[in-house]
């Protein structure tokens, strides 16, 4: 292989969300920055193998749901047949042409994009190792890249803990799941969680029986437990079964599928399975980064510690995304590489956020952003909860969706809104408001006040806080 080494200012590894963010705006704040991946195209395992199919599959989940059941309104459909490799070929050309506009990105903002593996030879420098094939688009294939500033965007991949580690294709992780190779009769989806709940919402809609473990007496963990109640009674009637306080023991594959061994109270000792989802969280890619080579601390769990300007303990080297830290989402990923970009520019910046949205993307979604009720009840902190149930909303009822919730976490005596949660359909893309009231600081007045359009679900979040200020329209609560 050729040798040759590469001069920058800033190199950014890993090319998701987080990674192409960073190289994006390093570049625009004049940096010459180069782009590390070892994939063909970035965009990282959200584009290539989760955000995005995974949401492509769950709307064709939902138009199958609402197919079936259109009944109740006056519309007969026959039972869909689903055609899986154009399924597969319109899922896969949603990610070659979001691909292939972040590479044009790239390009545009002359950011470097090498396809290959970046590993840390010293706090300076990286070495490549470029996968057969590969080029560099740059002549020659370099073998190190000498830097001023690095950027690490390494990501997560799933965990699959030992005991359910089986040489078996039929035994899947999302990124398996994602490829769609067969809808099986009988699926296992083992973790209640935002990805186990997502994708068996996905095969449950084409077709599958799904049986969903959970470790824990409730799904999604962690989330409040009102929020969660809507979503798991309508699972109730789209999965197959839901089976909390079980624990899958181990795996075993024989001839007519994979033999799942329970222990629970209410679980069979053994099921029958045709295929497996793990689904029981993801791990930060922090191994074989050659990290020991610099001064980067990485804690037992793998994530590198960063303070709040996304620097490590290597002054010139940054962690942003799910490698520096839970939450593992996209978005506060992108944000966190903007923080870092512009602390390389010499710019006041910092990760201050206290609003990350969160959204599970079932049906009905799930969403939240700053202070939970759990998390109030657990610090002992006193707020007050203001509900708006969306059976009191016009536009719920045009849908035939009346099972949604919003609710405000407010402060007592400042009303300051600390947090907000909703479920329903569109709770994903209306949240977005819950998190620009508490990053400016809003009080329960200025959303009440804040006119917003009829009919809409977005009203909910106006009429929760008339609820909270006693005086919501659609919702009567008699005065103490």
């Amino acid at each position: 292989m050729p040798g040759g080494t590469i001069e920058t200012q800033v190199v950014v590894i890993g090319a998701g969300p987080g990674g192409y963010a960073a190289a994006f705006h390093a570049a625009e704040l004049g940096l010459r920055t180069t782009l590390i991946n070892a994939e063909p195209k970035p965009g990282g395992v959200c584009l290539h193998r989760g955000c995005i199919p995974s949401k492509a599959l769950l709307h064709i989940a939902k138009l199958t749901n609402e197919a079936r059941e259109a009944s109740a309104w006056g519309l007969q459909f026959q039972e869909p047949t689903i055609d899986l490799a154009q399924l597969r070929d319109w899922k896969n050309g949603i990610i070659e042409k979001l691909a292939g506009g972040v590479s044009q990105l790239c390009a545009a903002r002359g950011v470097e994009y090498l396809p290959a593996r970046a590993r840390f030879a010293n706090s300076n420098t990286l070495t490549l190792e470029w996968p057969d094939g590969a080029s560099s688009g740059v002549g020659e294939q370099p073998t190190e890249v000498v830097f001023e500033h690095a950027i690490i965007a390494t990501g997560s991949t799933p965990a699959v803990p030992g005991i359910l580690r089986i040489d078996d294709p039929r035994v899947m992780d999302s990124t398996g799941a994602l490829e769609l190779e067969d809808v099986p009769n009988r699926l296992l989806v083992v973790g209640g969680g935002y990805i186990g709940l997502e994708m068996g919402t996905v095969y449950a809609g084409l077709g599958s029986r799904v049986t969903v473990v959970e470790l824990t007496d409730g799904l999604l963990p962690g989330c409040d437990r009102d929020l969660v109640k809507p979503l798991q009674k309508r699972l109730g009637h789209t999965l197959d079964q839901i089976l909390l306080n079980t624990k899958v023991e181990g795996l075993s594959a024989g001839a007519d599928g994979i033999t799942a061994t329970l222990s629970g109270k209410d679980a069979p000792e053994s099921m029958l399975f045709d295929r497996v989802l793990i689904s029981i969280g993801r791990t930060p890619n922090s191994r074989d980064l050659g990290l020991e080579n610099t001064s980067v601390v990485v804690t037992d769990r793998g994530f590198v510690e960063v303070d709040a300007c996304q620097r490590t303990a290597e002054s010139n080297i940054y962690a942003i995304g799910d490698i520096a830290g839970e939450p593992m989402l996209a978005h506060k990923a992108s944000k966190e590489a903007k923080v870092a970009a512009e602390v390389i520019a010499g710019e006041p910046a910092e990760f201050d956020s206290v609003a990350i949205p969160a959204v599970v993307f079932t049906d009905p979604e799930v969403a939240w952003c700053g202070l939970t009720e759990t998390e109030a009840k657990a610090e002992g902190r006193e707020v007050e909860v203001a509900k708006f149930p969306w059976a009191a909303s016009g536009r719920a009822l045009t849908l035939d969706r009346t099972e949604g919730l919003t609710k405000l976490i407010v402060e007592p005596g400042s009303e300051r809104i600390l947090g907000v949660g909703m479920v329903g359909p569109g709770a994903g893309d209306m949240i977005a408001e819950g998190a620009l009231a508490i990053e400016m600081a809003a009080v329960a007045r200025d959303v009440a006040d804040t006119i917003h359009p009829h009919p809409t679900l977005s009203e909910t979040v106006m009429e929760a806080a008339e609820v909270f200020l006693g005086h919501s329209t659609h919702l009567f609560r008699p005065k103490k």
